[in-house]
């Protein structure tokens, strides 16, 4: 299979996955990028068995809506049964690194809140040790000089993604050559340098299931 038949078998592994665990009343959150569009189609075909979605970006509630799906503003949302999104990086602990598509952040918030988060991702993204895609990290605009100074000392080699402003109005570095041993460690101490909106680790809130579509079929890993 191709990469984009194997994006589509674990979006259709999620779908299958909490369809029987949702009910009218249920609100999904949904993720950004193109693993995630597929989520998003598949789901549409069962859009009148739940009531809604948060959405993780602009793009996504987009989508959702041309779908017919109703979309919430997570602060008017009690409870997130499910949080269904891909990962640049995952690895055999179901940490992660996120924000390729830009919507780290956002995507952080609603994984906070939901009871469940699941990752769905082609076996390419499946790695030993985080860090040879490069780490984006979220930056208010005028802290980028320093936080690229502060993210230098911390071993890393941040790049700015030249034309990108996420849906808060804000820029992202991306920072090449981190070789990721402490996930957790790394992720509070980027967080903590001033100026930093997030970070695209996924470590002190990792995936609780990871879906892993492979050329034998998908593959299921969970958080013990």
């Amino acid at each position: 299979m191709n990469q984009d038949q194997l994006k589509q078998a674990v979006a259709q592994a999620a779908v299958d996955l909490i369809l029987p665990q949702l009910s009218r009343d249920s609100v999904v959150g949904v993720g950004t990028g193109s693993t995630a569009n597929f989520f998003i189609d598949l789901l549409a075909k069962h859009k009148l068995e739940f009531d809604g979605a948060v959405a993780s970006s602009q793009a996504t509630a987009d989508r959702l809506k041309r779908h017919g799906i109703t979309v919430y503003d997570l602060n008017g949302v009690s409870d997130l049964e499910f949080y269904v999104d891909g990962a640049d990086e995952a690895d055999g602990h179901l940490n992660l690194i996120k924000g390729g598509g830009a919507a780290l952040t956002r995507e952080k918030i609603v994984a906070a809140v939901a009871r469940k988060f699941i990752c769905i991702a082609d076996a390419s993204k499946r790695v030993d040790v985080l860090g040879e895609f490069p780490l984006p990290v979220e930056v208010i605009p005028m802290a980028r000089s320093h936080v690229a100074r502060e993210l230098v000392k911390l071993g890393g080699d941040p790049e700015y993604r030249d034309g990108v402003v996420t849906d808060n109005g804000n820029i992202i570095l991306d920072v090449h050559n981190m070789h990721i041993v402490d996930p957790v460690g790394l992720e509070a101490k980027i967080n903590n340098i001033v100026g930093v909106v997030a970070n695209g680790l996924f470590a002190a809130r990792p995936a609780d299931v990871l879906l892993l579509g492979t050329a034998q079929g998908v593959e299921r890993l969970e958080r013990s």
